[in-house]
C-alpha cells in the first residue's frame, strides 16, 4: 500500500480474538505499525518507545495498533511483559502484512527466508493511507517522536 490508497475497515483480531477495525477509532489518525517479530531488540525498542509516548500520541489524535504474524499467545506475553496498552494484532495467515505489501525475502547472515518489513502506515479517520514509514527511516527507540514528527 501507498499513500492514498484505502485501509479495509477490519484489520484483524487481537490476541483476544475480537476484531480490530479502523471503524472503531472514528476521531482518529491510526498508526498502523508492523513489526518482525515479539520480544526481539528492534521490536521491544520500538513498542516501548510507543508505550512511553502513548498518551502523547493518543492527544495528537493517534491510535496506536501494532501488527506481526506471532501467535495470540505471543502478542499476550509480549504485551503483558511490556505493558503495552494498545492492541497487537495477530496476522498468522499474513493477510494483512501481504495486503500492505510489508511481507517479503529477507536476509540474515546470509540466510533468505520471508518477513515482515519494519513499517509504519499513518491512516486518516476515512481509511485513507496518509503516510508510510519504511524500514530504513524508522529508527526504533524514537518511533513515536517520529510519528508525533518531534525534531530527532
Amino acid at each position: 500500500m501507498k499513500a492514498g490508497d484505502k485501509m479495509p475497515d477490519l484489520l484483524g483480531r487481537d490476541a483476544d480474538g475480537n476484531e480490530v477495525r479502523l471503524s472503531q477509532y472514528p476521531d482518529k489518525k491510526i498508526a498502523l505499525y508492523f513489526y518482525p517479530k515479539d520480544n526481539t531488540s528492534g521490536c521491544t525498542a520500538q513498542a516501548c518507545s510507543l508505550r512511553d509516548s502513548y498518551q502523547q500520541l493518543l492527544d495528537a489524535g493517534y491510535q496506536v495498533i501494532g501488527v506481526s504474524v506471532d501467535s495470540a499467545e505471543s502478542h499476550r506475553k509480549f504485551a503483558e511483559k511490556h505493558s503495552l496498552p494498545f492492541p497487537l494484532i495477530t496476522d498468522t495467515d499474513h493477510h494483512l502484512v501481504e495486503l500492505a505489501g510489508v511481507w517479503g525475502e529477507k536476509s540474515m547472515y546470509g540466510r533468505k527466508y520471508m518477513g515482515t518489513f519494519r513499517t509504519t502506515m499513518i491512516i486518516a479517520p476515512d481509511g485513507t493511507v496518509e503516510r508510510v514509514m519504511l524500514p530504513k527511516e524508522i529508527k526504533t527507540k524514537i518511533h513515536a517522536d517520529q510519528i508525533l514528527g518531534l525534531p530527532q
